[in-house]
């Protein structure tokens, strides 16, 4: 396991910010976290990263526990993309690097690679100040990949991205998964993470409320799935009888047909009680719930 957590919790007095997390992430993967301002997200990953200490429990990351005096090693072997990205505005972007670089131990000659990589090879001698929301945003990505970690924990990494620029960050996230590493990555854009992370965990009030990929999750909270039908003109009562006689829900008139909302493991079923009628049944759209709604399925 690239991370294992046992029995962690963070006190602040009478607030409990992360209370009793269990949680294993394996090498290589893409690990979504996911919750509530306040759900202890931020913490957990700060906490992870050796940053604040847990009140109790054990954090182990890279096989090194994070109280250990082994983490000092391992720690040069993580990247961190924090939420808010604080940068010299004086400094131009090659010299950021630099500047991190040498605080990280890493190669210099990683500097203008790690430009590239990220879309910056422009505006490498430009000073910060210069730099938009979403450059900076990019060169503290760029930061964080200095030293060729292991393990890379980003935190609202998206944010102020355009959409060409989301969609090349996840390309570059795909890459390193590629190149064995593992990434944690925490979002408030659900419909981003959707189908970009293999499993995840839904945090409320500091406890994890469930962790699986989304599909799974999809399948833990029993939301229904729903079949919209477009119907030829005339056809919509003799469908609409099959379609509750096969599964006890009652369809929904539309302007075009039908809407049924049916427990997922009657898909089958709604199928069987349409092939008798062809092409009468115009089209067929089928919606799983989505990441936004097994979230709140599990957090409200």
């Amino acid at each position: 396991m690239a991370i294992s957590l046992r029995g962690v919790t963070k006190h602040y007095g009478a607030l409990h910010a992360v209370d009793g997390v269990d949680l294993d992430i394996a090498r290589g993967e893409i690990f979504g976290l996911i919750g509530h301002n306040g759900a202890g997200k931020s913490t957990l990953f700060k906490m992870m990263l050796g940053l604040i200490p847990a009140t109790s429990g054990e954090i182990l990351v890279g096989g090194a526990s994070v109280r250990g005096r082994g983490f000092r090693a391992a720690r040069r072997h993580l990247g961190y993309l924090p939420e808010n990205v604080v940068l010299y505005d004086n400094l131009s972007g090659l010299e950021t690097l630099r500047f991190f670089a040498k605080l990280k131990g890493a190669p210099l000659a990683q500097c203008q690679p790690a430009l590239d990589r990220v879309g910056l090879a422009h505006a490498g001698k430009r000073p910060v100040r210069e730099y938009s929301k979403g450059m900076r945003q990019r060169l503290g990505f760029a930061q964080a990949l200095l030293g060729s970690p292991q393990v890379l924990f980003l935190d609202e990494p998206t944010s102020g991205l355009d959409p060409q620029a989301i969609r090349d960050f996840y390309a570059t996230l795909r890459g390193l998964q590629a190149e064995g590493v593992t990434i944690i990555i925490t979002s408030h854009i659900l419909a981003e993470l959707q189908e970009r992370v293999g499993r995840l965990a839904i945090l409320s009030a500091g406890k994890v409320q469930a962790v699986g990929s989304v599909q799974a999750l999809r399948e833990q909270t029993h939301m229904p799935l729903v079949f919209e039908l477009q119907l030829q003109a005339g056809d919509t009562p003799a469908i609409a009888q099959a379609l509750e006689h096969a599964t006890a829900a009652t369809p929904e008139p539309t302007a075009q047909g039908l809407r049924l909302a049916c427990p997922r493991e009657q898909k089958m079923a709604v199928l069987a009680a349409l092939a008798p009628f062809g092409a009468r049944v115009l089209d067929i759209k089928m919606h799983e719930p989505s990441l936004e709604d097994v979230f709140f399925g599990f957090s409200d």
